[in-house]
């Protein structure tokens, strides 16, 4: 037997142990995430975890009940699924858009929290609840009531609700994608406009800048959106009958008009993300068959074609949209790509990228792509580690 005080020591000790081994563990585990969005009266939604294998490979390891339904849809550029990366704790959220709820995700233990609201005018049924955090705050998009609800992100993954404001496009539309990078938010209203807002003091206060993008004609506008690491540009995937992108310089706190790239036949591109390093924008073509790639200049915010993959595997019989992306690393040009497929057989592919010397090539991998059981229509999905920007 333990004498008392040195029992207490040892299982002090014991505890730290296990502490710093989850964390351990964590950080040193690469994982997909997913927002199943499963819908129906009596269904609850889910997370997916795929674990990455050293070849950019996906195994289905995990799925955890979010405690709330989805709706299986909505808006492309309303990214589902975010993930917090900060010194003390790791924690992936996700939006159950019919509940009207946010779940937290501890992922050192892959556990629930719990599924936090925020007012009870908050509502997403119709085209989802985008999120997007910095390591403070969670901003959650709520596309039925047109409102940004500020979260507290608190130890434990937990959220307190800050409040809320109402937002609206200039043309009748709604919130939709939005990015956060220090204290600026840019948004996409889904209606050809777009706005940046400061965050500094947590809650979103306008700019004053809303205004219609200038690539914006009725039928292509604005969806998802990406800031660069510096702060400098906001970078917009466009939906549209090609590849549309528009870059807008934001370095005096306010968006510029934008300058738009006509760069590919691929239809939409709704959902953009840079390379860690920046070298490289990715491009979903999400009413296509294929994802693409375009170079970027990080000095000068310019834009110049790069390469585009075949058709990937599965269109048409198993899936008709393609959704959000992540990364296989968290540096250069992240390694393997992944892109959401959404449709009756939901499913995360899995891309080979080459680049170098300006040139690019995109090929799906023989092991793609990795089937998601759970999901009746998955849009998003997320890496761990993310991104450091």
């Amino acid at each position: 037997m333990i004498p008392g005080h040195r029992k207490f020591l040892y299982l002090l000790i014991i505890s730290f142990a296990v502490t710093a081994f989850a964390r351990s563990a964590s950080a040193a585990t690469h994982y997909i995430i997913t927002n199943d969005d499963v819908s129906g009266q009596l269904l609850i939604n889910s997370t997916s975890f795929y674990s990455v294998s050293a070849n950019g490979g996906l195994n289905l390891t995990n799925s955890v009940s979010t405690n709330g339904t989805g709706i299986g849809g909505g808006y492309f550029g309303a990214s589902r699924v975010t993930v917090v990366h900060t010194g003390s704790q790791d924690c992936a959220f996700i939006s159950n858009a019919a509940s009207g709820s946010i779940a937290g995700i501890v992922l050192a233990t892959q556990t629930l929290s719990n599924a936090f609201t925020g007012s009870p005018g908050d509502q997403g049924t119709s085209n989802g609840i985008g999120l997007a955090s910095n390591h403070h705050y969670l901003y959650a998009s709520f596309s039925d009531s047109d409102t940004i609800g500020t979260f507290k992100i608190k130890s434990g993954c937990t959220l307190k609700f800050i409040g809320d404001v109402t937002v609206g496009g200039l043309n009748g539309g709604i919130i939709n994608g939005m990015a956060v990078h220090d204290d600026m938010m840019v948004t996409t209203y889904g209606d050809g406009s777009i706005e940046s807002f400061n965050i500094a003091g947590g809650v979103p206060v306008s700019d004053g800048d809303l205004q219609n993008s200038t690539g914006y004609d009725g039928a292509t506008y604005p969806n998802g959106v990406d800031i660069t690491s510096d702060g400098r540009f906001a970078i917009f995937g466009d939906t549209a009958t090609s590849t549309v992108l528009e870059v807008s310089d934001i370095s005096s706190g306010k968006l510029a008009p934008t300058v738009v790239y006509r760069l590919g036949r691929g239809i939409s591109s709704s959902n953009v993300m840079l390379s860690p390093d920046e070298s490289l924008l990715y491009i979903s073509n999400t009413q296509g068959d294929r994802v693409s790639a375009a170079f970027f200049d990080a000095a000068s915010g310019v834009l110049t074609k790069g390469c585009s993959s075949n058709r990937l595997r599965g269109y048409v019989d198993n899936f008709s949209y393609l959704g959000a992306l992540a990364l296989q690393k968290a540096s250069g040009t992240g390694g393997v790509l992944y892109v959401a497929e959404f449709g009756s057989s939901s499913a995360v592919a899995t891309i080979k990228v080459n680049s170098s010397d300006g040139q690019c090539t995109m090929k799906e991998m023989a092991h793609s792509p990795a089937f998601d059981p759970n999901s009746p229509g998955l849009l998003s999905i997320a890496a761990f580690p993310p991104r450091k920007f």
